[in-house]
């Protein structure tokens, strides 16, 4: 029996690619983003699929909670979320980041994936049964120069996952964490503000992660047999690994 599946994001990245694969294997897909015209190409490309498109900014709470209210009926069981909007930007120190780059991410990150998760509780506790993806990041467990803001939402993730698992017990609904690596999107394209040739050095010499590999992961976990919950899955590309504590010598 096809699964409603929410997924934020859309419109780039894992998300995109997430809409691509549950559509294509037969399940009803609700593709939600900021930019109208990426969505508009999203259902052309599925338009073979059974696929709905929402324009809303996850940042703005009454804008969520509106769509999601109003669903169409044949789209109100939502089985699956997926949380992956979100964003970095920037990637100065600290003491040189841009406060307004700090609180866009705080309010993607972290009140963007509130307000969905939010939203969407209600129908999955009265029906007893769903799956929640967050789309964390390692660099919400392991810092890095000019991760700051963009770890500390990442961390928030983490955290908030553990925490609505254990609120969650006796209703069968599930929670993962997903904490990708350095991964080949367009995620460094907004960190540098559309600034390619900045973007693409973060990727030269290895073979990062891609955006299929991690909807691939999902799909995977999506599909374990229900008594089967994964907390979370850290996910790195072979060439990366953990680099280290740092020691400053004179």
């Amino acid at each position: 029996m096809p699964r409603t599946v929410l997924i934020t994001g859309a419109t780039s990245g894992f998300g995109k690619e997430c809409a691509r694969m549950f559509a294509k294997n037969g399940d009803k897909v609700i593709a939600t983003g900021r930019r109208a015209d990426r969505l508009k190409e999203l259902k052309e490309e599925l338009k073979d699929y059974d696929v709905l498109t929402l324009q809303f900014d996850v940042s703005d709470k009454e804008a969520v909670l509106e769509n999601i209210a109003f669903l169409p009926s044949k789209y109100k069981n939502i089985d699956i979320l997926i949380n992956s909007a979100g964003l970095a930007l920037g990637l100065g120190l600290a003491p040189d980041a841009l406060i307004e780059d700090w609180e866009q991410m705080i309010d993607t990150n972290i009140k963007g994936l509130l307000y969905v998760t939010k939203a969407v509780l209600p129908i999955m506790i009265e029906r007893k049964s769903g799956y929640i993806f967050n789309l964390g990041s390692i660099a919400g467990s392991w810092p890095y120069q000019g991760g700051n803001v963009y770890g500390a939402t990442k961390a928030f993730v983490e955290q908030f996952s553990y925490n609505l698992r254990t609120d969650l017990k006796g209703t069968n609904i599930r929670v993962s964490n997903i904490e990708p690596g350095a991964a080949k999107t367009e995620f460094s394209d907004v960190r540098f503000k559309g600034d390619s040739q900045e973007a693409a050095k973060v990727y030269e010499g290895y073979e990062p992660l891609l955006a299929p590999d991690i909807a691939n992961l999902i799909f995977t976990l999506a599909n374990l047999p229900l008594h089967v919950n994964v907390n979370s899955l850290e996910v790195m590309p072979t060439a990366q690994t953990w680099a280290g504590l740092h020691v400053e010598k004179n």
